[in-house]
């Protein structure tokens, strides 16, 4: 009988894949290493972006944060700044994403992310769900920097990456079996929830929350994260649909 039973079952949030929890901790450990521990990186010779901060926890931001300004030929010439070879260029485009303004900020990241990564860490597989998540923060980062050219402030977090990870749990919640497809794009209720999330984003942006500080919401890589996500999330699915169909037993 069900009341007999010697253990509670286990609830869905507590069997998260493994690779969502490696990811958390990652993020954790990756602004601990920042906050708390190595230097700041120097390469021998002259930084490539020498007039940011000096070596300090700070200095991680400018040197691995996105900062749009390391785009622009205009503003790099008239400050007489090296940006740095391709790969230098390249690099922040995923190093953002592991850096966090503070444990408040790395945390509530941490927490969405637990929220909406096991539903599509579950349906993608490990490969597919990582791959998702950074090309998700780097469309987030590409929006940003299109709509903020020549910007000097960072931006940092993972929660253009996260908004990703949201926009696709949406259009699987409740659809059922993998062998179903996803919620479509256009459908009254991800038109709802999408409509929500841009809302609360431009609000926060027109109210000053992404003037350019570090402690501000970077609202526009969000909506490109989520953007992102929407838009993966189908070609992803379709991908990870068909992989499980060929490893089945005929």
């Amino acid at each position: 009988m069900a009341f007999l039973r010697n253990s509670i079952p286990r609830q869905p949030l507590l069997r998260s894949p493994a690779v969502v929890i490696w990811l958390i901790l990652v993020l954790l450990s990756a602004h601990a290493v920042r906050v708390f521990g190595l230097p700041y990186p120097a390469s021998g010779g002259q930084r490539s972006l020498a007039f940011w901060p000096p070596p300090s926890a700070t200095g991680w931001l400018y040197e691995y944060g996105f900062v749009p300004a390391r785009y622009s030929q205009d503003y790099l010439q008239s400050h007489g700044i090296n940006p740095g070879n391709l790969f230098e260029r390249a690099l922040p485009f995923v190093t953002y994403m592991f850096l966090h303004a503070n444990f408040t900020h790395v945390i509530v990241n941490c927490v969405w992310l637990l929220a909406f990564g096991p539903i599509v860490a579950r349906r993608f597989g490990t490969p597919g769900f990582l791959v998702f998540f950074l090309l998700c923060g780097i469309a987030g980062a590409a929006v940003h920097l299109a709509l903020n050219w020549g910007s000097d402030a960072p931006v940092i977090g993972a929660s253009a990456a996260v908004s990703g990870l949201m926009a696709a749990g949406f259009r699987m919640i409740g659809i059922g079996p993998r062998e179903r497809g996803l919620e479509p794009i256009l459908s009254p209720r991800i038109l709802l929830w999408t409509g929500i999330w841009v809302v609360v984003n431009v609000v926060a942006g027109l109210a000053g929350l992404g003037a350019g500080r570090l402690d501000v919401v970077a609202w526009q890589a969000h909506l490109g994260g989520y953007g992102a996500g929407l838009l993966l999330a189908g070609p992803f699915d379709s991908f990870a649909r068909r992989s499980a169909s060929v490893g089945q037993p005929t």
